[in-house]
């Protein structure tokens, strides 16, 4: 791998070979001219999210300048280059096709995608790659499947339709840092449609129901609050909207097959 991971770029001699799933944190400081960095193709799709600074990258011959909540995909096997960056903090990786659950997700990536997600959308994005970047680093793969599908139902192609209103501000409600997940007609009332109409949306939308967001969200969140903090189990099962503690347990070993005392053991590393 590139010996200096802040940097938003990838060293042509990595090697990738068994790798469906990366991702890096991106700190740069300063203005730096890479021309010593060549054109490389990756063997999947390589991302690369601001959340500060700027990126220029050229693919195709096109250049693309990444700024604050913008988002830059490229597709399999496409040659592109990093030509600067400057003060960039941010997320870049990448994926192999076959890890996303619904191919329909990625058709048809055939071009550089690059989208700015602005004001909210932007934080939300953040989030979720600050996710992904935790269960990369926690070997979480299925969140990082998970991710991956909630981060491209949201991206648009030439050919794919911006996704419903009431989809994406179900979304980034479900996934709001620090408030519980709530039922499916308090979304519903909160994206003003009915609550068949919701689910029936965001299943067309995403590839997944309401009711299965809201439970990646609670896991997702209990992961984290599980692996970071030392809060107790009863109060973890409350802050993600489950105020029976049994039956929190009996949920999160349903999902993850273990209970929540093991999984923070496993995370703290003890036996």
């Amino acid at each position: 791998m590139d010996p200096q991971p802040a940097r938003p770029h990838w060293s042509k001699d990595a090697d990738f070979s068994g790798t469906s799933f990366f991702i890096r944190r991106m700190n740069t400081r300063g203005r730096v001219s890479v021309p010593e960095v060549p054109a490389a193709a990756l063997p999947f799709v390589g991302f690369l999210f601001l959340t500060e600074g700027e990126v220029l990258a050229e693919a195709d011959g096109v250049q693309f300048l990444c700024e604050a909540g913008h988002l830059l995909l490229i597709p399999e096997n496409r040659a592109f280059s990093i030509r600067y960056y400057s003060d960039a903090v941010g997320y870049t990786g990448g994926f192999r096709p076959d890890l996303v659950s619904s191919p329909d997700l990625l058709v048809p990536l055939i071009e550089p995608v690059h989208q700015a997600f602005w004001f909210d959308e932007g934080a939300f994005v953040g989030e979720l790659f600050n996710m992904l970047a935790l269960s990369f680093e926690r070997a979480d793969s299925d969140f990082i499947r998970k991710g991956l599908d909630l981060l491209l139902s949201r991206v648009r192609t030439r050919s794919k339709a911006r996704v419903p209103a009431a989809v994406s501000v179900f979304l980034e409600s479900v996934f709001s840092p620090g408030h519980p997940p709530k039922d499916l007609a308090a979304y519903a009332a909160e994206a003003f449609v009915s609550p068949g109409h919701l689910n029936r949306m965001v299943r067309k939308s995403t590839g997944k129901s309401v009711g299965a967001w809201i439970d990646i969200a609670r896991l997702g969140m209990a992961k984290k609050l599980l692996g970071d903090t030392e809060t107790p189990i009863s109060e973890i099962a409350a802050a993600v909207g489950l105020a029976d503690p049994s039956y929190f347990s009996r949920f999160f070993k349903k999902h993850t097959g273990l209970s929540p005392i093991a999984f923070r053991k496993r995370m703290h590393g003890l036996s």
